[in-house]
C-alpha cells in the first residue's frame, strides 16, 4: 500500500528539502497544492486529514493551528518546528538518542523533529549525562557555527542578496546575544540537565554544514574521566546506527583542523573527542548537516521508521 505525504509547507527551507528526498520514492504518495490552495483554509484542511502521515515545515503558531486542523484520528503528524518538542504527547524525533527511541517514534501519532543545534548537542551530552559523567546540575557550555540556511528564507536572503549589508561586511557572526534560543529548552530537557546550558551559536558564510562543540574541563567533573572513559560512552551509545559515527580516539588525534562542511549534503553525523590528556580537557564536536540530519534527513528517516521502513530508505 502506498502512503499518502502531505508537507504543509512545503515551499520553505526544510519543506523543499524534505520533498527532494522523497521525490523518487514509488512507495510514497506526495499530495502536492498549488501556491492558492495553500491559502485556502478548505483544501489544506482536506490535505491534512486526508494524508497517512503529513509533515509540517511551519513556523510554531502555523504548526499549532495545522494541527488543530487534523480531525481524522488515523493521521499521523511528523512536526519541524520548535512547537512539541518538549510537549506531552510527542515522541522525540531523534531516534538514536534513547533505547526505547526507535519503538517510540513507530508508536506514535505524533513525532516532533530535533532543532538541528539540539541534534549534534544531546548527540554529545545525553549519553554522558545519562551514564553519570556530567551531573545533572552540572554547568554546561555549547557553541558553534552553522550555515546561514539554518536560518530559513530570511537569512539566506539576508546573506545572499547583493544590496544587503551582510551581503558585503559579514563572515561570521554571533547570535541569540540575549542567551536565549528557540532550540534551549529541548537542549536542557531532552539532555536531562537541571539548569539551561549557555548557548553561544554562530552564522557563517556558507550555505549548509554545522560543527557543534561541547567542550569540558575533565579535571572539574566528579570521577575525573578520562577521554578513553568519554569517548567509550559515546561509542557504546550508538552501535550500529548508520547514520550516527563516533570518530576513532586516534583518527581525531591525527586531525589538525575540522571543516563546519565536512558534512554538506548528507544525513550523517559524526561525533570527535579531541583530548588534552595532560590537561584534562576535551572537545567534544558533532559534525553535521544543519539541512540533513539536522532537519530534512531527519524528518524522512522518521517517516520511514513511522512507516516501518528501514531508516536509511531515500537517504
Amino acid at each position: 500500500m502506498t502512503a499518502k505525504i502531505f508537507i504543509d509547507g512545503a515551499a520553505g527551507t526544510t519543506g523543499l528539502e524534505i520533498r527532494e528526498r522523497l521525490a523518487a520514492r514509488a512507495d510514497l504518495q506526495l499530495v502536492a497544492l498549488a501556491e492558492a490552495e495553500r491559502k485556502d483554509a478548505g483544501v489544506r484542511g482536506r490535505a491534512l486529514n486526508a494524508a497517512d502521515i503529513v509533515i509540517l515545515c511551519l513556523p510554531d503558531d502555523a504548526a499549532r493551528q495545522a494541527i488543530s486542523l487534523i480531525e481524522n484520528p488515523h493521521v499521523r503528524v511528523i512536526d519541524a518546528s520548535t512547537a512539541h518538542r518538549v510537549a506531552d504527547g510527542w515522541a522525540y524525533g531523534f531516534a538514536e538518542l534513547e533505547a526505547n527511541g526507535y519503538d517510540a517514534i513507530a508508536a506514535s501519532s505524533r513525532v516532533s523533529n530535533p532543532g538541528c543545534w539540539a541534534t549534534g548537542f544531546l548527540a554529545l551530552a545525553r549519553p554522558l549525562v545519562r551514564a553519570g559523567l556530567i551531573p545533572a546540575d552540572f554547568p554546561v557550555t555549547v557553541h558553534g557555527v552553522s550555515g546561514y540556511s539554518g536560518g530559513g528564507k530570511s537569512m539566506i536572503e539576508e546573506f545572499e542578496k547583493s544590496d544587503s549589508p551582510v551581503f558585503v561586511e559579514t563572515v561570521q557572526r554571533g547570535y541569540a546575544l540575549g542567551l536565549s534560543h528557540k532550540h534551549i529548552p529541548e537542549m536542557q530537557a531532552r539532555a536531562g540537565l537541571a539548569h539551561a546550558p549557555l548557548f553561544a551559536p554562530t552564522v557563517a558564510r556558507f550555505y549548509r554544514g554545522m560543527l557543534v562543540e561541547l567542550p569540558l574541563q575533565l579535571w572539574a567533573l566528579p570521577g575525573k574521566p578520562s577521554p578513553r572513559d568519554i569517548h567509550a560512552v559515546l561509542a557504546n551509545a550508538y552501535p550500529g546506527r548508520p547514520l550516527v559515527e563516533v570518530v576513532g580516539l586516534d583518527e581525531a588525534a591525527k586531525m589538525k583542523t575540522l571543516d563546519a562542511e565536512l558534512l554538506a549534503g548528507s544525513n550523517r553525523m559524526k561525533l570527535f573527542v579531541f583530548a588534552n590528556e595532560a590537561a584534562g580537557q576535551v572537545r567534544l564536536v558533532a559534525a553535521l548537516d544543519n539541512l540533513g540530519k539536522g532537519a530534512g534527513g531527519a524528518a524522512v528517516q522518521n517517516l520511514n521508521i513511522m512507516l516501518g521502513l528501514p531508516e536509511t530508505t531515500g537517504l
